[in-house]
């Protein structure tokens, strides 16, 4: 399995950030600054975890959220936000979002979620073959 990670931000340092982090342990990172690049770049590729920040100018978070969901419903997507709150948390869960993470965030904790989802994935994917 292909170990790409699409990152969905407009600030780019959090881009310049993630990229660094997740290519120091290994991932591959594609950057989109918007819901509507993030959408044109998945016409051309797959991904199997996504880090989407919850705002973004035109279509936001939640809305790219539940177009990925519906594409491919097996996928990892995590929420990452400035704004913190009990309801965010839950609009996030609903729309689709496996989890959560506010900004400022640990990188170390973003790295061991994603080492996870994709053991998660390589073990359903091991299973599928026997």
């Amino acid at each position: 399995m292909d170990r790409k990670i699409l990152v969905v931000d407009d600030d780019e340092k959090i881009q310049e950030l993630l990229r660094d982090a997740f290519a120091d342990a290994g991932f591959q990172v594609v950057p989109a600054l918007s819901a509507e690049e993030a959408v044109t770049i998945l016409d051309r590729e797959w991904f199997p975890i996504y880090f989407i920040d919850m705002q973004l100018p035109g279509a936001n978070g939640l809305e790219l959220c539940r177009t990925i969901r519906k594409r491919n419903p097996t996928v990892t997507l995590f929420a990452m936000s400035g704004y913190s709150g009990h309801y965010h948390l839950i609009d996030a869960l609903d729309a689709g979002f496996n989890d959560y993470f506010a900004k400022p965030f640990s990188v170390p904790v973003l790295v061991k979620n994603v080492l996870d989802a994709f053991e998660k994935m390589d073990r359903w994917h091991s299973h599928q073959r026997q």
